[in-house]
């Protein structure tokens, strides 16, 4: 099987190389966490004291410059091969604009599936997860080649939705367990958040795609 030309994808790929090969050459990573990942405390009620640290990102960007951050080579090389396998197929798909809405959201739902589960928490969360999660929920919504019956007055594509997201569900709290004993070090509610955001604006931006059509 052949992948797609994807101009918006490709461009996301060296954004994100490039940035994670400036913040390792110069030694910045700790200082890019700080200032650009996505501490959940920042969108609760209780105050964080930020004069200490001069400039940040502000707060309501994180979940999009976070995204643009890495933890290291694994993080980085997974993140960016499962962009360049779906981002390229949704974009072919849903064109560059509706692409690039589907990713935005994604990173912005991840974020705060995160916060809603854990909204004290100081760790920041960085990664393309959650946005790429949001591809990845569109690439298995408009890809799936099974046909799915509907479930009593429920329609077929609701039923692929709900059980779409029950696997991804899944298959992260198996990831989460087999990579740390548990849940912690790894944001499984933002990988699911970013897949749910996919799932459920697909439909409607691919009817609006070609509503003339």
């Amino acid at each position: 099987m052949q992948i797609p030309a994807g101009k918006l994808t490709n461009w996301l790929i060296i954004a994100n190389v490039v940035i994670f090969l400036l913040v390792w050459v110069f030694g910045w990573q700790q200082e890019a966490f700080l200032r650009g990942g996505m501490f959940p405390v920042r969108f609760s009620g209780d105050s964080l004291d930020l004069a200490a640290y001069g400039w940040m990102v502000p707060a309501w960007l994180t979940p999009l410059s976070s995204a643009f951050l890495h933890s290291g080579l694994l993080h980085l090389s997974f993140n960016m091969l499962m962009l360049l396998f779906c981002g390229r197929f949704v974009e072919q798909a849903m064109g560059v604009q509706l692409t690039a809405l589907i990713y935005v959201a994604g990173a912005y739902a991840a974020a705060f599936a995160q916060y809603a589960v854990d909204s004290d928490s100081l760790v920041p969360m960085v990664g393309a997860s959650g946005a790429i999660s949001a591809l990845l929920g569109s690439y298995a919504l408009l890809f799936a080649r099974n046909r799915v019956d509907p479930v009593g007055p429920i329609p077929g594509h609701i039923v692929r939705i709900v059980w779409l997201t029950l696997a991804w569900v899944g298959i992260q709290l198996m990831i989460g367990v087999a990579a740390s004993g548990g849940l912690q070090g790894i944001a499984i509610f933002a990988h699911i958040g970013g897949f749910v955001a996919g799932l459920l604006l697909t439909r409607p931006l691919l009817r609006w795609r070609f509503r003339n059509a």
